[in-house]
């Protein structure tokens, strides 16, 4: 979350890919697109819903879906307005309700404005398949440890990962916050994030994406 953060440009083959910070802790909120039917999916849409929504409407994509990584407050704070806006479900591993039911007592403790949030419309499973126009694009993986309903995105064909806050470039996500535990993030890395392609690029949750392979071998804190 120290690093400087970037926006990132990543390889499409036929689905554009489009990572930008938004909102007061610059959360990475990332927008996959297809440029042919004009869909799209939107992933931790954690503030600055205009800046969203405006980078939407200059590709002309209508939104599908609004999946979360994880249910701290600064991943979806502009979910509401979203889905207000574009009127797509959004989608949260089940494990993280309780952190989104409680979403006034997170801006509390971290003094951010309250935004009330509407519940979740879905929820996520592991190893379900993400699609664009009925057709699979992707992956979430469960990927508990920074909270119990940690979620990432794979996309093989893309060789991208969108992975929250579960893994940084040379850092992971704290395990001292709301449901955080060490043990689990060291298995979910090890277990579901490492065995991928390691030539992949890794979206963070904050901060500038790294690429598997070189968090494999170097990364300080979990090394495959």
């Amino acid at each position: 979350m120290s690093e400087q953060q970037t926006e990132q440009s990543i390889p499409t083959h036929n689905l554009t890919v489009d990572t930008f910070p938004v909102g007061p802790l610059q959360c990475n909120c990332t927008i996959i697109g297809d440029p042919t039917t004009k869909q799209a999916i939107v992933v931790d849409p954690g503030g600055d819903s205009q800046v969203i929504l405006d980078r939407l409407a200059a590709q002309e994509y209508t939104v599908d879906r609004i999946l979360h990584t994880h249910a701290h407050f600064d991943h979806f704070l502009a979910s509401g307005e979203m889905k207000k806006a574009t009127g797509a479900p959004l989608a949260l591993h089940k494990e993280d309700k309780p952190l989104w039911d409680n979403l006034e007592m997170q801006c509390n403790r971290f003094s951010i404005p309250f935004t009330p949030v509407p519940a979740p419309d879905q929820w996520i499973d592991h190893e379900e398949e993400l699609s664009l126009n009925h057709t699979c694009c992707g992956q979430a993986l469960h990927t508990p440890g920074h909270t119990p309903g940690s979620t990432s995105f794979y996309f093989e064909n893309l060789k991208l990962l969108i992975a929250g806050d579960t893994l940084f470039k040379g850092a992971i996500g704290r395990t001292d916050l709301w449901g955080g535990d060490f043990p689990t993030i060291e298995h979910s890395i090890k277990t579901h994030l490492y065995t991928l392609d390691e030539t992949a690029t890794v979206i963070t949750g904050h901060g500038p994406a790294t690429v598997l392979g070189d968090e494999m071998r170097s990364n300080p804190f979990v090394q495959a």
